[in-house]
Formats: structure tokens, sequence, C-alpha cells
């Protein structure tokens, strides 16, 4: 199926690495212009690299809880290539522990990164992209069902899938589909370094897989290719929905 990506332009936070290059690559492999943002020149270079190089994909160094972050990447969207038709917000998770333990200082960093940082993207791409166009949200599991030792990010992502939801209504009459989508178990270093909390990674992670109905975890090629197609022409009809990218983890409906 011809996801129709071709030459269309899409902006790629938090996407030196895991989910959010997963998602890059797959954009880039049918055809699209990614602008990818990360934390470091490094890690941007590499990401660029890794993707085609200039003339494929361009890199900005800018923090999601930054607040100049949601201009510059839209400008560099329309600089680097001339136009934008989407973004994916994707932002590393909060710091991992139980609720009763984090500080005010803790939850008002994770704010500014997860929550707050992610809607002034939204709301910079939403003033640029006409009909359309798309906004998507890197969420989590934790929007339905609440994730042990992620007491932070339990706390902060259902309230920006609803602010996601409510976007959705304010923008379809302009022709702008807003989603999200829902991962839990993906290989990543973030996952990895979850697991590594328990003491017994390898304990932990069978543990989580039994849990899966699928039995394993996914992987983040499995992950972009649903990016992908939630941000493409392909999906023109889709808006205002949670996609779970969990192997049947989530089981409500």
């Amino acid at each position: 199926m011809d996801l129709g990506l071709q030459n269309k332009v899409y902006v790629v936070t938090g996407a030196t690495r895991g989910l959010g290059f997963a998602a890059a690559r797959e954009l880039a492999a049918d055809g699209a212009r990614v602008v990818v943002s990360g934390r470091s020149q490094a890690s941007v270079d590499e990401a660029v690299a890794g993707l085609g190089g200039e003339g494929h994909a361009h890199g900005v160094v800018a923090d999601n809880a930054d607040p100049t972050a949601a201009a510059r990447l839209v400008e560099a969207a329309q600089e680097a290539f001339g136009r934008l038709d989407g973004v994916l917000i994707s932002v590393g998770g909060p710091k991992a522990g139980p609720v009763v333990l984090a500080e005010d200082d803790t939850w008002r960093a994770a704010f500014e990164s997860v929550f707050l940082g992610a809607l002034r993207i939204a709301r910079a791409a939403a003033a640029e992209l006409g009909e359309g166009g798309v906004i998507g949200f890197v969420l989590s599991g934790s929007v339905r069902e609440p994730i042990s030792g992620l007491g932070v990010s339990n706390g902060l992502r259902p309230g920006l899938a609803m602010a996601a939801k409510s976007l959705a209504d304010e923008l379809g009459p302009r022709g702008i589909r807003v989603v999200g989508l829902l991962p839990a178990r993906i290989d990543t270093d973030r996952v990895r370094e979850l697991d590594e909390l328990s003491g017994d990674a390898e304990a932990a992670r069978a543990r989580a897989s039994a849990a899966i109905p699928l039995g394993r975890y996914g992987t983040a090629e499995e992950f972009g290719k649903v990016a992908a197609f939630l941000l493409s022409p392909a999906a023109s009809y889709l808006t205002g929905v949670m996609v779970p990218v969990d192997g049947g983890a989530l089981r409500g409906l």
C-alpha cells in the first residue's frame, strides 16, 4: 500500500534514538523528509546520517522543555524543506519511581517536558498546518492503566491524552488530524532500563512477556511502522484515536 508519504515533511522530536528515531526512519524510508530533534549535536548528527543525510533529514538541537523549541522546529521544517505536513511529539519518559517519593521539582521538570513542552509544539504546528496536516503524540499504555514504578508518567500522560482528544475536536474542522500512540513493552533502552530497576532484568522481562498475549516485547521497527501509517495520508479518516502498540497487553476496549 502506498502511504502517500513521498515528499511530505514531518517534525519528529526526541528522534535521535528509540521510538522517535524508529518513526523517523520509517517515514524517511517511504519518501518523507524529516526534521529530527535531540538534546545534543552529536546525537542529532548521528540520527541525520542514519536517515540518509541532508536532503532526507535535517537536525535541530532542542529540548521539548525549552519554550523556544516549538517555534524553532516549525521554522526549521520550512527553511530546510519548504513545508510542514505533520509532527510527531516524542519525549523521553520522566524519572522512574513511586508517586510518594517524587519531589515537587521532579513533577515540575516532567510537566515542562512531557506535558507543556508537547502542547507548545502542538500549538506551533497547528498554527502552520493546513488541511491534511497531522499532529501525533507518543504517549504510553499508562494513559489507560498505571505502570508500576512510573508514578510521574502515570500522572501526566492521561491528561496529555485528553488534551490531544480536545485538540482533535478543535482542529478537525480545519482538516487537521490528531492521533496518539500508546506503546508498552517495546524493546528500547528506556524499557531495558526499567527492567534493570527490578534488580533482575532477565526475570522482569520474562514476567512482562508472559503478560503480553503475543508473548514478547515489540520492536522499535514495529512501532515505527504504526507511527508512519498514522501520520500518513493513508490514515486520513483517523483522528482523536489512541492506538495501543503493545502486543495486546491492554485488556480494555
